[in-house]
């Protein structure tokens, strides 16, 4: 009993002597109170502001096409054009994918190790509207499949302003899990969200749809705020936890210690509480569960776990995607020591606004890219010339690049992609690579990349029934093809009933919204394909209910069959395929 009298009496003292040095909570909880009531009765209504976005400034990706408004971001601008209306309206903004079938795919990407377990964003969106405010809600209008949204951000740039702060900062409005809606009915989504200390005229959003039957599809964000800063965001509620309870060695010595030093055994480094004692490969071991930013804390702590924390086999693989708003050149210039063995590294997302520079990012890949196999880029708007230079030059061994939403690398700067002669992966969505005839690009293809295994042309309008006949004859292995949007080719030509025999193994196959697509088609797939998953063909009006059950009948690997905007095919013979085949997910989408 007395030893833990003596070690409650010692508590006690610690907190005093904390108390002695900085008041007491109650005193500095009173006084703030007190100067709150005192300007409250002072300061006049604040009178709340309401708008709907003006621009749309970046996002990571999109359904529609650049030249187009139809499923674009750009259709988040402005007031509603949907709501309360529910359905699949082309005048809503909607993103690229949705549910994990991209994720099953041979083209998706290895996930990479020590992505915090919080971290839940797939795409973005950034938003700005008309006037700074200190926002006190944010409303999203959700018309269709809701529940993707995961996290609401501010920004403290003002991007109409003509004199940008020198630090931007981002701060979490909200944040949660991905979610999936009861219904895909329209609704208003407005969380509850945090206060911030500086007034803000830009938003974004950060999805995951993952969990979602079918494509999100969102109509207007509002944003509501007050011109003046609340006077509850002037103070600081002091929040009291346990790291409150610790203090100085210096006041742990003159309370006599709550650690015990007398004995041999007690006085054996303390400091890292035996860690030493364990194998070298152990600690490796427990250290790489750890986020890369408690990685930069623990090696803070004592020389033993600063050795294990900068060891380079710590770093053979990073994403620091998660970190987008902090990660500037000297946190890149930080890492270079500890990363001379990376080999695939994940920036996606990061460096905006000025963060990271052009000469920032050259500067870590000739220092640590080396044996870099893959490399993660997308929307990395720092990028120009120079930086595929570096990278052409430096990382002879990488196999994967994705640079999909870089829209500021010139047309030129892609020629140095063929200096990586063992590239494996390449992704350009929304670039600037001009491509004047795909029939071309079809037939190159055809002879010199015979082993292609998959192949995304999603709204390559050029590309010919010629084209396509070459590609398939010359590319047997394909196991992915997407000719979503191809809307010059023309199934009477008998192109998609020669794709079929020539393509084995074929696992997805996307002919989105081409009209032309018709029972012989099918017949065709049915019949060569039985390897197929994954089949959309959204907007046919050839199709009949009786091709559609042959197919089904004939792929028994079928997961996902998209029929939406079929006229021959009505939601009572989607409930009765169901009900043969529940392993399939068969999709129809509605306007309300």
């Amino acid at each position: 009993m007395f030893p833990m009298l003596t070690l409650l009496s010692m508590f006690y003292y610690i907190c005093l002597r904390r108390r002695s040095r900085s008041g007491t909570r109650s005193e500095a909880l009173g006084s703030r109170r007190a100067v709150e009531l005192g300007q409250r009765s002072a300061l006049p209504v604040t009178v709340e502001v309401e708008q709907y976005g003006k621009e749309v400034l970046d996002f990571s990706s999109h359904y529609g096409s650049e030249n187009s408004m139809s499923y674009t971001m750009w259709n988040l601008a402005g007031v509603p054009n949907v709501y309360p209306s529910s359905g699949d309206f082309t005048q809503t903004a909607v993103f690229r994918t949705y549910g994990s079938w991209w994720e099953q795919c041979t083209s998706s990407a290895t996930p990479f190790r020590r992505t915090p377990p919080n971290f839940h964003s797939l795409d973005y969106l950034e938003l700005a509207f008309e006037e700074p405010v200190y926002p006190t809600a944010v409303e999203v209008l959700e018309t269709y499949h809701p529940g993707a949204i995961v996290k609401i951000l501010a920004c403290s740039l003002n991007p109409f302003s003509q004199n940008p702060p020198a630090d931007v900062r981002w701060e979490v409005l909200w944040a949660g899990k991905p979610n999936k809606a009861l219904t895909p009915q329209a609704r208003q989504f407005s969380p509850s969200i945090r206060q911030i200390s500086f007034a803000s005229n830009l938003l974004r959003l950060e999805v995951n749809s993952t969990l979602l039957d079918y494509y999100t599809e969102l109509d207007a964000v509002i944003l509501r705020g007050v011109r003046e800063r609340p006077i509850l965001a002037l103070y600081k509620i002091p929040v009291i936890d346990i790291n409150d309870l610790s203090d100085s060695e210096e006041e742990i010595s003159d309370a006599g210690g709550l650690c015990c030093r007398s004995g041999g055994e007690n006085r054996h480094n303390l400091g890292n509480g035996y860690f030493d004692r364990l194998p070298y490969e152990l600690i490796q071991l427990i250290v790489s569960h750890l986020s890369v930013p408690d990685l930069c804390r623990l090696a803070q702590s004592c020389k033993l776990f600063h050795k294990h924390c900068c060891d380079p086999l710590q770093y053979i693989q990073l994403s620091l995607q998660p970190y987008w708003a902090r990660l500037t050149d000297a946190s890149l210039s930080h890492l270079q020591s500890r990363c001379t063995l990376l080999q695939r590294l994940n920036m996606s997302w990061t460096g905006n606004r000025g963060a990271v520079t052009a000469a920032g990012f050259c500067s870590f890949m000739k220092a640590c890219g080396l044996s870099l196999v893959c490399l993660e880029l997308s929307c990395c708007h720092f990028l120009n010339e120079a930086c595929l230079e570096v990278i052409a030059q430096t990382c002879q061994c990488l196999q994967e690049l994705n640079l999909a939403s870089c829209d500021r690398l010139q047309p030129q700067a892609f020629n140095l992609i063929t200096k990586l002669p063992n590239l494996r992966r390449l992704v350009l969505y929304r670039t600037k690579v001009e491509i004047e005839d795909y029939d071309v690009v079809a037939s190159m293809l055809s002879t010199r990349c015979r082993s292609l295994r998959s192949l995304d042309l999603w709204r390559c309008r050029n590309l010919s029934e010629r084209g396509l006949a070459e590609l398939v004859s010359g590319c047997r292995l394909l196991e992915e093809l997407d000719l979503g949007w191809c809307s010059t080719l023309q199934s009477s030509s008998g192109c998609f009933q020669h794709l079929a025999r020539s393509l084995p193994r074929l696992r997805k196959l996307f002919l989105t919204a081409n009209r032309t697509v018709c029972d012989s088609d099918l017949e065709e797939l049915a019949a060569n394909c039985s390897a197929l998953e994954h089949l959309d063909i959204l907007g046919t009006r050839m199709v009949s209910p009786v091709s559609l059950r042959k197919l089904l009948q004939c792929c028994p690997r079928l997961k996902l069959l998209d029929v939406s905007f079929c006229s021959q095919i009505d939601s009572r013979f989607i409930q009765e395929l169901s009900g043969l085949f529940p392993n399939v997910s068969i999709k129809k989408s509605f306007t309300q």
